[in-house]
């Protein structure tokens, strides 16, 4: 390895054991003081990365790139606001437990706080939000070089121990390009001619900590006393886990929420899936004669805010978690006993000595008004002729390849797909940034997404989280599989109209609907993406399967008002009410 100075050293050594222990991908921010950074990655050739414009859109491309993979990606910025920009993701990754390695470039010790240009206190900049952070000094020759490499391996090491974001923030003196060149780097690196020679990191971290070792008796007792139990399913960790989730399904005979992260929610039709669940929790005597003493909650959050209040109505006996990380994930403050494993793990360990047990009297009704709901939303787009939000969402259902990619917005989008899509559908793969649950990024995470899991991936998205994330269409034109992103565009947000505070004439319409005239049309056009507009569900269908068969990204926007999607939401929940509890 040859250097041209002790800045392009570290910077080299930095980027080529984060390749050793597996990053296989990197997103810059392009800047003058990361410049050290951005040079190393220009020369080494292993290194795939991706450079955007937009901090903010970069940081979330990054953060769904690692939701795709669940391996670490690397984000780097030069000093300044630009590290700032970086935080809304932060935030969601911190709060989804995605694994991210952030490295900010910074001034040197002597021009903090002197008033010297781009420089902000980047020390501690993320506070909570990150799981372990390092103030990394100047290089410097006096530093042994090997440190280099093991804050590498240190940073690699707590981002998926702890499944959570690292920050790194690089301190660089001039100069920070290759005009100067030092002499005695090669004497200075001469004690990692081990490491230069191998291709291993410097240092093998192995975990031996996430196992499950806790006593099964006590668990199997406390779920065996449950007369009337149900599984609710959050984000789970693939495939394997959903397996696992049915088999103990059948194993205690109980019923399962599987909330629309989970995976099971979409292309799964066992029996012991009650996938209409949230709109039986909407029903007023849906439930009246049905009640739980015990809930085994395996995963994350639930999406449906009903599905909570109906757990504090039970008067239960065990509210049992099972989730693979240590925070408290208890809005309700109900749980009684938390695991902390992963749900394939606990599965494995207790089923062995759990009883069969029945099926409940509650699955067998819950499972007959499963089906109903079926039929009944099948009936009612069969008679209704206008195109709408959740009639998109039931479309997109049934049409998206089998093994796709859906990312789902927050708001409305991820709403109608969990209460109305149709579960007969192909099965997929469904991210969301359900961690802050905020609108920000959507775009940016969504491209980040696809280019992990390199297949098509569906974006429905509302029109505020479009426009609020337009400058991350650019992230588009890179993307080796296409992103189809359906737009539903209701002119506002949509989502207020079934709020209370729509009640509050005289400032709802600004202050909350935030009504505005644009179509992204136009936006389409700068962006050089393919873009329609259809009129009914036909086009729709039409538009929709064509998107797959080109390699550009497509917009489809489809055009509703706030007014009729609330119609036809209470249009679809009576409905439903009508033929669980007949008048």
């Amino acid at each position: 390895m040859k250097f041209a100075n002790i800045n392009h050293c570290w910077a080299s050594l930095m980027i080529e054991e984060l390749l050793r222990l597996g990053v296989d991908y990197f997103c810059v921010a392009p800047g003058s003081r990361n410049s050290p950074l951005s040079i190393a990655l220009a020369q080494n050739k292993k290194a795939v990365s991706c450079v955007h414009f937009d901090e903010r859109g970069l940081a979330f491309h990054a953060m769904g790139y690692a939701a795709a993979t669940h391996k670490p990606t690397v984000l780097i910025s030069t000093s300044g606001t630009a590290a700032a920009n970086f935080f809304p993701a932060i935030i969601e990754a911190s709060k989804k437990k995605l694994p991210m390695i952030v490295l900010t470039a910074d001034r040197p010790p002597e021009l903090r706080q002197t008033g010297a240009l781009q420089t902000i206190d980047q020390v501690g900049l993320f506070g909570k939000h990150v799981q372990w952070a390092h103030d990394m000094p100047c290089p410097d020759r006096d530093i042994p070089a090997s440190y280099v490499l093991t804050t590498m391996d240190q940073a690699w090491y707590q981002a998926l121990r702890h499944r959570g974001v690292v920050h790194i923030n690089c301190m660089y003196r001039p100069p920070l390009a290759l005009e100067s060149k030092e002499k005695g780097i090669a004497d200075y690196i001469q004690s990692l001619e081990p490491w230069s020679e191998s291709t291993r990191p410097l240092t093998d971290y192995v975990d031996g900590v996430s196992r499950l070792s806790i006593d099964v008796t006590d668990i199997v007792r406390r779920l065996e006393a449950v007369k009337n139990g149900v599984i609710v399913v959050g984000k789970i960790a693939g495939d394997n886990e959903a397996k696992w989730v049915l088999k103990l399904a059948a194993k205690l005979g109980w019923p399962v929420f599987p909330d629309i992260s989970s995976g099971l929610r979409l292309g799964h039709q066992d029996i012991h899936l009650i996938h209409y669940f949230d709109a039986f929790l909407s029903s007023p005597n849906a439930l009246k004669n049905l009640s739980f003493d015990g809930i085994l909650h395996l995963g994350g959050r639930m999406t449906s805010k009903r599905y909570y209040e109906f757990a504090q109505n039970q008067k239960l006996k065990e509210y049992v978690m099972v989730l693979n990380h240590s925070l408290r994930n208890d809005p309700n403050h109900q749980v009684s006993l938390r695991i902390e494993a992963s749900v394939t793990n606990f599965v494995q360990k207790i089923i062995g000595h759990m009883k069969p047990g029945k099926i409940s009297t509650a699955l067998e009704f819950l499972s007959k008004a499963n089906r109903e709901t079926d039929k009944t939303i099948d009936a009612f787009w069969a008679q209704y002729e206008r195109i709408s939000e959740p009639g998109v969402a039931r479309l997109v259902s049934r049409l998206i390849p089998k093994n796709g990619g859906l990312f789902l917005s927050n708001s409305m989008p991820i709403r109608d797909m969990a209460s109305f899509a149709d579960f007969k559908g192909p099965i997929v793969r469904v991210n969301g940034n359900r961690g802050a649950s905020g609108i920000d990024g959507i775009i940016a995470s969504a491209s980040g997404y696809a280019r992990g899991l390199k297949i098509p991936v569906t974006l429905m998205i509302g029109d505020l989280a479009a426009l609020h994330d337009l400058n991350s269409l650019s992230l588009l034109r890179t993307l080796e599989y296409p992103l189809i992103i359906v737009v539903l565009n209701n002119g506002g947000g949509g989502i207020f109209s079934f709020l209370p505070i729509s009640e509050f004439k005289e400032g709802f319409e600004k202050f909350w609907s935030t009504p505005h005239p644009y179509t992204l049309g136009a936006a389409a056009s700068m962006f050089e993406l393919n873009y329609c507009m259809p009129q009914d569900g036909a086009s729709f269908m039409k538009a929709y399967k064509a998107a797959f068969k080109t390699k550009t990204s497509t917009i489809i926007e489809v055009m509703t008002t706030r007014l009729e999607n609330l119609k036809v939401h209470r249009l679809l929940q009576e409905a439903i009410n009508n033929e669980l509890h007949p008048t």
